[in-house]
């Protein structure tokens, strides 16, 4: 039997199949939490007249952090589920950039695996200091 953390056990084809499952998972999720997300603030808000879009509002503060959305998801707050899809969409890439650094890490792939890092730097970097490279 082949030992789970080898470069036998994980053969290209196996990390490429795991990469396209996680991603494919990763966008039905977030489309079936988004969906659901849109379907409650139908069901909750169809019948009131369209909005003004002449007066700029901002967001609320409930969306500008990730533990907000979160505890507002768990409170069945319809805006909340549908912005907790969206950032399950936006996390899909990067689960895979993070995945995919490690089995690189586990390939002995050096060169890939320090590209990777930058990548993750890059993300990591772009998301804590508020700006985008």
């Amino acid at each position: 039997m082949k030992r789970f953390i080898t470069k036998q056990y994980w053969l290209d084809w196996d990390i490429q199949q795991l990469i396209g499952n996680m991603l494919r998972f990763g966008v039905w999720l977030s489309a079936i939490v988004a969906s659901i997300g849109g379907l409650i603030y139908l069901i909750a808000h169809g019948s009131e007249t369209a909005p003004v879009y002449k007066i700029y509002i901002s967001q609320p503060e409930a969306f500008r952090s990730i533990p907000e959305v979160i505890k507002g998801a768990l409170l069945f707050k319809s805006s909340s589920i549908m912005q907790l899809g969206v950032l399950l969409l936006i996390g899909t890439p990067i689960a895979r950039v993070l995945f995919s650094f490690f089995a690189f890490l586990l390939e002995k792939d050096y060169l890939y695996v320090f590209i990777t890092f930058i990548v993750i730097a890059i993300i990591i970097f772009s998301m804590a200091g508020g700006i985008s490279v």
